[in-house]
């Protein structure tokens, strides 16, 4: 059942940091009702190609382990379902842009009044607070702002790069959930519930912690180095005679035996290469050093022989090597759901095991309005008055009744 079996979310958010931070709760045992908005569902249902059998595998992948009901929230039949749903339920996220939901009436400071033990959850693109928080945000615009692009890259004078998966996004709904369960924490021990604030540009932000930390030590602002690492060194990617490795010789005991390994045991004696701060200040020179030695055997021969003698090192993965590496495939982290249409399909796992009270992924993502019937009921709502609602426009069911 997970952890948090018998917690209620209404998950309000969209396209992927506040669906994120759901599926988290959800993989955990929450029971998440995601409400989408009808007509058209969460934009992110557009996010296409690919489809499996016509739906989108991108929100299938964001709203696994939930169910979902359309509701117009402008009708007041629709407003009308979503108080009675905030009436029982612990958790409400979401992510519009600051005042859309005190437009509906839903915001903050009107729920607290009504339901005080109610946790909100706010993300946003730069917080509810300061001169930009009524910009909205992207996770492109977050990764620039943050500093991110500046360090991400082949080098100085390269075009910015921002990083493959959306980080910004995906950390801003790790963030939010570490709040809303410090804020449940909180509840249990005092009844409240609070505001939860966080946003793309502070998840952001926590991914600069060895930059900043540069920066703040030396006035200067590190810049991009490609693989490298701006404290360690040799800790990178290097080209092997087939494909790429990666290396965590950092450590002075992992440079010595990396060099008996490479064949090469003058290099510790090299005064460039000495010490770590050695190796740091010649980086560009121990990478030249470095790379005719290991182009001399494959990535596997390396990865069999640095096991071995146990330096860190791990191969470039694409993701469908990924997702068939034996490592991921024990911890669960490919896991397999029965969606409707879809038929059987594959998702990522839950990436926290528990040894008590294990989570996982056990419903695929629903269909819009799968659930809306399901959990109307729930809510003390009879038939005849769910019809209504449907005839007026007020809800969706997927299929119809």
């Amino acid at each position: 059942m997970g952890p948090l079996a018998g917690v209620k979310v209404i998950d309000m958010s969209h396209i992927m940091a506040g669906p994120a931070c759901c599926l988290m709760l959800a993989d955990m045992g929450a029971d998440v009702i995601k409400l989408e908005k009808f007509p058209g569902g969460d934009d992110v249902r557009r996010s296409i190609p690919p489809t499996i059998a016509g739906e989108p595998a991108s929100f299938m992948m964001m709203n696994r382990n939930k169910r979902g009901i359309a509701v117009d929230l402008k009708s007041d039949g629709g407003k009308e379902v979503l108080r009675r749903l905030i009436a029982g339920t612990d958790v409400l996220v979401e992510n519009f842009a600051r005042g859309a939901m005190e437009r509906l009436g839903f915001g903050w400071e009107t729920l607290q009044r009504g339901h005080p033990a109610l946790i909100y959850c706010a993300l946003t693109g730069f917080g509810r607070t300061g001169p930009y928080a009524d910009r909205r945000g992207f996770d492109l615009i977050a990764q620039a702002m943050s500093g991110i692009m500046s360090v991400t890259g082949e080098g100085p004078g390269r075009p910015p790069v921002k990083t493959g998966p959306p980080i910004t996004d995906i950390t801003a709904g790790v963030l939010a959930a570490m709040g809303i369960l410090a804020a449940y924490v909180h509840r249990l021990k005092t009844g409240r519930g609070q505001l939860v604030d966080t946003s793309l540009l502070e998840a952001g932000i926590v991914q600069t912690y060895w930059q900043s930390a540069i920066a703040f030590a030396t006035g200067v602002a590190p810049e991009a180095m490609g693989s490298a690492h701006p404290l360690n060194a040799p800790y990178q990617a290097f080209e092997t005679a087939d494909s790429w490795i990666v290396v965590g010789g950092a450590t002075q005991p992992n440079w010595l035996r990396l060099v008996e390994a490479l064949e090469a045991p003058a290099l510790a004696a090299d005064p460039r290469f000495r010490e770590n701060k050695d190796r740091m200040a010649n980086l560009a020179a121990l990478q030249a050093t470095l790379t005719p030695h290991f182009k001399r055997r494959t990535t596997a021969q390396w990865l069999d022989l640095l096991e071995r003698v146990g330096i860190p090192a791990g191969p470039v993965n694409t993701l469908d090597q990924m997702h068939a590496d034996p490592q991921v495939l024990a911890r669960e982290m490919v896991v397999e759901v029965e969606h409707p249409i879809a038929g059987r399909m594959k998702t990522l796992g839950l990436p926290v095991k528990f040894s008590e009270t294990p989570g996982g992924v056990a419903r695929a993502a629903p269909l819009l309005g799968q659930h809306t019937r399901e959990v109307l009921r729930e809510h003390g709502f009879g038939d005849a008055e769910i019809d209504a609602l449907a005839a007026a426009g007020a809800i969706h069911e997927a299929g119809g009744r």
